[in-house]
């Protein structure tokens, strides 16, 4: 059973930064495709990114394309996700997820097979 653990997440102003990481545990990062979902208050659970097994393939949503980017260190069973340019709108809290099928970097949570717990990232305007 893997378990990921989010961390990074905390208060910044608009334009800042944050790096949000995910530390897996009980299974081999690398038997997974990875992704970042996040969830604001009333609304769905949306897709930010996502990362194949090695790192060839990454997904971007169009709404943190640019700003945001994804990776990955197999060696260490830690996911990132960096964020730049912070605007309000990007606050939420912020899930990483494994996926057992690691060729891909799927795009929809029905995919993914294990969550953390989240972490929140606000963003002051």
């Amino acid at each position: 059973q893997v378990q990921l653990v989010e961390s990074g997440g905390g208060l910044v102003q608009a334009g800042g930064s944050l790096r949000l990481s995910c530390a897996a545990s009980g299974g081999t990062l690398s038997s997974f495709a990875m992704a970042w979902f996040r969830q604001a208050p009333g609304k769905e659970r949306d897709f930010v990114s996502s990362i194949s097994w090695n790192g060839d393939i990454r997904q971007y949503a169009d709404s943190v394309k640019g700003r945001f980017t994804i990776s990955r260190d197999n060696a260490k069973n830690t996911v990132y996700l960096e964020m730049n340019s912070l605007k309000a709108e990007d606050t939420a809290v912020y899930y990483c997820a494994a996926d057992r099928f690691r060729a891909l970097a799927r795009r929809y949570s029905s995919a993914y097979n294990y969550w953390g717990q989240g972490t929140q990232v606000t963003v002051s305007s």
